[in-house]
């Protein structure tokens, strides 16, 4: 079993238009502290950035906001977290939020959202992190991602181990066992050249 005891999540800086959004990212952030685990994330105080750091705050546990400078007005930075770390740009963000943490979950949100977690996922595939990847599935949000990973590899754009680099759960408490649990497929060089082929 792994120790994780940083979990970056990346989620949405708007609340979306359904409660259960921010109703399983509150029951996410309190089980992250009930396990002994910190929260990494983006360091905004609105959306369900600002639901999972307030969650975690609330039972107690550590939260490390990570942040652009250009981001941080007061309007949008979580003044309240444990440690608040402002960065130059979006790129050096990205790789410290990384850097500081054990596993990596994605919960509901946008096109920033997708951006991190395909970032992640495309770091495991090259093999430069082996760190566990989750989405958590709230009410079937990442269903149309999942289908278009396998559309991907059932056009050859993606291997089918590739499906392994990453966890799908739609129950919260679920999910952290299984990350805990992950072991990283053994991908094999993704990029030959043609006499390799």
């Amino acid at each position: 079993m792994l120790v994780l005891k940083r979990l970056c999540v990346f989620c949405g800086s708007s609340a979306g238009t359904d409660p259960i959004y921010r109703v399983t990212a509150t029951r996410f952030g309190e089980l992250m502290v009930q396990s002994g685990q910190e929260l990494v994330y983006g360091g905004g105080s609105v959306g369900l950035m600002g639901t999972i750091a307030d969650a975690v705050l609330t039972a107690g546990g550590r939260v490390t906001g990570v942040i652009p400078q250009f981001l941080a007005t007061r309007e949008l930075l979580h003044e309240g977290v444990t440690d608040l770390r402002i960065t130059s740009g979006m790129h050096e963000r990205k790789a410290l939020m990384a850097e500081l943490s054990d596993a990596f979950v994605a919960l509901p949100g946008g096109l920033g959202t997708f951006e991190e977690l395909f970032e992640v996922l495309t770091w495991s595939q090259l093999g430069l992190h082996n760190k566990p990847i989750g989405l958590l599935n709230i009410s079937g949000y990442f269903d149309p991602l999942v289908l278009l990973v396998g559309q991907a590899i059932s056009t050859g754009f993606c291997r089918d181990e590739h499906r392994q680099l990453f966890i799908v759960d739609d129950q919260p408490e679920r999910l952290l066992q299984r990350l805990a649990m992950h072991q990283p497929p053994s991908v094999g060089k993704w990029i030959r050249s043609p006499e390799q082929t």
